[in-house]
């Protein structure tokens, strides 16, 4: 009698779900997550977007830049090799030195144009940079 109550009362003791794991593996999945959530960053571009006042005040002064759909570059309404943007850009920066370049893409122009154009800008000394598009 005596062996049949000690073995119905361990039976009682384990009835039941055990939370304990499943409480341990969520508190540990937590930690994981608030640990790798502060080392991710987001990077991101900051764009100052000017108001209408300014750029009726500024577009007058900026060197227009071009860029065509079939690649041609257009400075002051002339056609202009891509290498010689640099060159144009120091001449008229040099009439004009507190002015900046608007570049004005097509949207059909390919991004490699327009980036070439930035780069030439760039080292014709000019960092005020404006960007538009057309077409």
């Amino acid at each position: 009698m005596r062996l049949q109550h000690r073995r119905s009362s361990i039976l009682e003791e384990h009835h039941g779900i055990d939370l304990a794991p499943m409480l341990d593996f969520c508190l540990n999945l937590l930690i994981f997550f608030i640990m790798t959530a502060v080392f991710i960053k987001e990077y991101g571009l900051m764009v100052n977007r000017p108001s209408g006042a300014q750029t009726a005040k500024t577009g007058a002064s900026d060197i227009a830049v071009y860029v065509l759909a079939s690649g041609q570059i257009l400075i002051e309404d002339r056609v202009v090799d891509p290498r010689a943007v640099r060159a144009n850009i120091e001449r008229l920066h040099a009439a004009k030195p507190t002015s900046g370049v608007l570049i004005i893409a097509d949207k059909n122009a390919l991004s490699d144009w327009v980036v070439g154009v930035v780069d030439q800008v760039h080292e014709g000394g000019i960092q005020n940079i404006t960007f538009g598009t057309s077409g």
